[in-house]
């Protein structure tokens, strides 16, 4: 095997087939950090596998892909740049290291009103802001933070009902914006009132498209939470066009209006009344997205942003897009270790495993025939790598981090005899299954913590993704689609032979069952 520069580089006569390379991605533990918004230093190493067997495709140990990070002529602002260069946007995964290091506490430490966040949504309607908190949301909560998301115009809904014309979003409308300011000054106390009873990160779902509103937050918080604003820029007129479409058919402001024409012309006029009155994000501590929501390029502007949280936060945003596609999470077919009760190990295939991979096969061929840019996730546990082994036209790729939920000293037995053997330790799974670690093994947090990349690789994917692992793995993986508490995932039903479409796109997420025996 060719190995890699000094400087950690991969040398430049890298095989041009995916199949002929390994990938090798660092611990992002070791992964130096600074102040501010860390740079993620990225080693990918590629060269010609030794003689293997053919159905091994690629190794990834652990990561995801890193954007570039470019310093602006302002010393606290920085440019993401997501678009894809040549050299690495056919690459699977593209690079390495989350952007936080595993090192730093998950604890925000510091002054109090540190130790609260408040994510302040900013940007003109239909580019995409409601659609953008709903999906952080879902993601802090899956990683354990306690996150709410808190809505605006819910408030407004409640207090002065829907049937509200574009008159009442005009800037020189006073009794307007006495009104929208009072709804939204309401929220935000309730937002400081639940984060002062234990909340983390508060998501402030509004359009806040003047300065003199922001200022109104910020004094608001002053003392109790830290403000990040998170702006939302879109210049693409098919993009707005289509979110305004969307918005009139999907509003409750709109649910009472059976025209859709006139649902339309009422929704620009009021766009028109917020263009004339926007101020952009120019103060504080703020996240600019422009033009990401097309999942083809666009930036991220980032300013006096530090801390682990709000970095996580913004690798997050680069790694997330709109594009349509399905992800497919299904478990391996039954394994001779299934049959016998016993768990962890890595035995292989039973007959009827070896039957539900010729039918995985013919399902996965024929469900993503047109989609050339498909590829196979699955763990290094030989019984994931033999139920993928009949799918043929993808890539395989093989994830360390997909692999089942450590047992550690308990690998290999029975829970009858975990029960007779280890009572303390069976009682105490049984209570908290979790928090529960094995002796020498992993708990379903644990196992939520090492997911992080996945999950930041799948939201980057473009293409359908088929993901073959474990149950304990596909729980958590499931959760974080689903936006399932923490508590119910050790307890989520995913039975064998089963695939689990999960269809992703502008609209939300949605998901399909396919039991194939």
């Amino acid at each position: 095997m060719s190995s890699p520069s000094k400087d950690g580089h991969a040398p430049n006569d890298r095989p041009a087939a995916v199949k002929d390379m390994e990938v090798i991605i660092p611990d992002p533990a070791r992964v130096p950090s600074s102040s501010g918004v860390v740079e993620s230093k990225s080693m990918v190493n590629s060269s010609s596998l030794q003689k293997q067997d053919s159905h091994r495709g690629l190794l990834v140990d652990r990561g995801v892909g890193s954007p570039r990070l470019v310093k602006s002529p302002s010393t606290s602002t920085f440019t993401l740049d997501t678009k894809p260069d040549s050299d690495t946007k056919n690459m699977m995964p593209a690079a390495a290291g989350a952007v936080a290091a595993a090192a730093i506490s998950d604890q925000m430490l510091g002054p109090k009103e540190d130790r609260h966040l408040a994510i302040v949504l900013v940007g003109l309607p239909a580019r995409g802001k409601t659609f953008t908190a709903a999906k952080l949301t879902r993601y802090l909560r899956w990683l354990g933070h306690d996150t709410k998301h808190f809505n605006v115009g819910k408030y407004r809904r409640l207090k002065h009902g829907t049937n509200q014309s574009a008159d009442f979003f005009r800037g020189d409308n006073p009794e307007g914006m006495e009104a929208r300011n009072e709804v939204a000054a309401l929220a935000m106390e309730d937002m400081i009132v639940w984060m002062q009873e234990g909340g983390q990160v508060g998501i402030f779902d509004a359009t806040n498209s003047t300065r003199g509103r922001r200022n109104m937050l910020t004094e608001m918080a002053e003392g109790k939470c830290k403000i990040i604003f998170l702006e939302t820029i879109c210049n693409d007129p098919n993009i707005i066009e289509r979110n305004i479409r969307l918005k009139v058919q999907q509003s409750p402001d709109y649910a009472e209006v059976p025209d859709f024409e006139a649902g339309y012309r009422d929704f620009k006029s009021r766009l028109d009344n917020y263009e004339k009155v926007y101020e952009p994000v120019e103060e504080g501590s703020y996240i600019k997205m422009i033009d990401m929501v097309s999942g083809h390029g666009g930036q991220i502007q980032v300013n006096n942003i530090s801390g682990y949280l709000p970095g996580r936060i913004v690798f997050f945003l680069v790694n997330t897009h709109l594009t349509p596609r399905p992800i497919l999470l299904t478990r391996h077919g039954e394994s001779l270790d299934n049959v016998r009760g016993r768990i962890g190990g890595d035995t292989v295939l039973s007959e009827a495993g070896e039957v539900y991979a010729k039918k995985l096969a013919k399902f996965v061929e024929k469900r993503l025939k047109n989609e050339k840019a498909a590829s196979i996730w699955t763990s290094t546990l030989q019984r994931t790598v033999l139920t993928a082994s009949p799918i043929a036209g993808f890539p395989k790729i093989q994830w360390r981090a997909l692999d089942e939920i450590n047992a550690g000293v308990c690998d290999g037995m029975t829970y009858e005899e975990i029960k007779k053997n280890m009572p303390e330790e069976y009682e105490s799974r049984k209570n908290d299954k979790l928090r529960y670690r094995y002796p020498r093994g992993e708990s379903y947090l644990d196992v939520i913590q090492r997911l992080e990349p996945v999950i930041i690789e799948l939201e980057r994917q473009r293409a359908p993704v088929v993901v073959i692992s474990h149950q304990a793995v596909l729980r958590a993986l499931y959760a974080y689609f689903a936006d399932r508490p923490l508590n119910e995932i050790p307890h989520i039903e995913m039975p064998l032979h089963t695939i689990i479409e999960i269809q992703m796109g502008v609209t939300g997420v949605h998901e399909k069952r396919y039991k194939l025996m």
